[in-house]
């Protein structure tokens, strides 16, 4: 039987607040947040794209989406960065929010910093946390520190002027040595979890920024609280800094999927992924889509086709924590632009939310989806068609098998001795009796997901 010893790192955190850190308001609302971080072992993420998202495109406008999205299920919101646009140099008519122009400030398409400040005691009030993209590689090239600390910023010698991102040119870089920069970066990290109220940090390009940075900002905001640290990184490429984050992002992973979708590669291609993963540090965040994809390499129809749904289960179920894009519960089948209005097309019918309400509740409330219980091969008749696993805690296990194969009417023997009983079917609620008939007759990319 292959097996998977689940390997999971999470950074150590205080559990007590600095009662010297914030106001006596602050000190008043931080009453209201957990101790600590066990939350994130079985939350999912939500990103949030304020822009895309309603025909005003504002927080206030948002606020109204919190029942539904509560309803379906959801843990944690992630927001899009909601800092205002530099407008030098700036990508379309309404430029990227990935090109800052002060860290402390709202961006006024989106609304006021009470806005978003009443959003956040919202969201909280509804039983979600919040977290917000924070971009430290770069900024907008007219960022207020381009004015009033040029020197906080690397220069290009051949043009003696800022330096260009990456050879993005609505962005520059900053410069992470010197330590005016570093400072101010984490009094303006603060500055949202302190007047905010916010949960943590989804930091975009991590592995951009000096490790040593992150550490540093990681060890003075453990002072506020315990925060919920998510990097846009790959942690098989950048193991080190698991150190700090709570949660990577498996590219690897999406870009291996599709590779085994679109090229019809044999299922172990991505077995031998998942094992690499299996080896790296921290908790893996899994996807189908974000705005990144979305927006330049297609929606996940585009990307996995029949298989999307499928891969969304395995998102859920396999040891991580899953993350959903806005308007994947619609299903969204359009690359929303970037730089420009273009909001999500809602109907009101949600169809697939019923789908990730099940995903997430199951996540929530079934202890063997914990982040930190490991997952098992189940072996099977189809190992060349099929992935199978499990995941047990105690008396309670999650089965998934997943016909990952345009091959229909494919009867599935589960081989494996350490699956049996009777379970549930957590999509269909049917009673599915594993004693002794271990078969499964499945459709091209079908689900099952079984629980007891």
């Amino acid at each position: 039987m292959r097996k998977l010893v689940g390997f999971l790192l999470i950074t150590s955190w205080l559990a007590a607040c600095n009662s010297n850190s914030v106001t006596n308001n602050n000190q008043e609302r931080k009453m209201e947040y957990t101790a600590n971080k066990d939350w994130i072992k079985t939350t999912n993420i939500y990103e949030v794209n304020v822009r895309q998202y309603t025909k005003e495109g504002t927080f206030n406008a948002f606020k109204n989406e919190l029942p539904r999205l509560k309803e379906m299920g959801v843990e944690t919101l992630w927001f899009m960065p909601i800092t205002p646009i530099s407008q030098k140099n700036k990508k379309g008519t309404l430029g990227s929010p990935y090109a800052c122009s002060d860290y402390t400030a709202i961006n006024p398409e989106f609304g006021t910093f009470n806005d978003f400040k009443n959003l956040v005691k919202e969201a909280h009030a509804q039983g979600f946390k919040v977290i917000i993209d924070w971009v430290a590689n770069h900024t907008g090239w007219d960022h207020r520190w381009t004015k009033e600390h040029p020197d906080w910023f690397l220069k290009d010698s051949a043009t003696n002027d800022f330096k260009i991102a990456s050879g993005m040119d609505d962005i520059i870089e900053l410069d992470y040595k010197n330590p005016q920069m570093r400072q101010a970066m984490i009094d303006a990290m603060k500055f949202w979890v302190q007047e905010a109220g916010i949960d943590g940090f989804r930091c975009d390009l991590a592995f951009w920024v000096e490790l040593d940075f992150w550490l540093e900002a990681k060890k003075e905001l453990d002072k506020v609280r315990p925060l919920f640290w998510l990097a846009e990184t790959d942690p098989l490429d950048n193991p080190e800094y698991m150190q700090v984050f709570d949660a990577a992002y498996t590219w690897t992973w999406m870009h291996k999927s599709k590779d085994f979708y679109q090229q019809h590669l044999p299922l172990e291609s991505i077995d031998s992924v998942l094992n690499r993963y299996n080896q790296a540090p921290g908790m893996k965040a899994w996807f189908t889509a974000n705005h990144d994809e979305n927006s330049w390499n297609g929606t996940e129809y585009e990307k996995y086709g029949d298989a999307a749904k499928a891969l969304a289960v395995f998102s859920s179920t396999w040891q991580g924590v899953p993350l959903v894009y806005s308007g994947q519960e619609l299903p969204n089948h359009k690359r929303l632009e970037f730089f420009e209005k273009d909001t999500i097309a809602w109907n009101g019918k949600n169809e697939l939310a019923p789908f990730y309400k099940t995903l997430f509740g199951l996540r929530k409330n079934h202890p063997a989806l914990n982040a930190e219980v490991s997952v098992n091969y189940v072996q099977t008749s189809e190992p060349h068609n099929v992935l199978a696993y499990s995941r047990t805690k105690g008396e309670k296990q999650v089965v998934v098998v997943l016909n990952l194969s345009r091959n229909g009417n494919l009867n599935v023997n589960l081989t494996d001795s350490h699956v049996g009983g009777t379970y549930r079917n957590a999509f269909t609620n049917s009673v599915v009796d594993l004693t002794s008939n271990k078969q499964l007759l499945l459709q091209p990319w079908e689900y099952v997901v079984l629980e007891k």
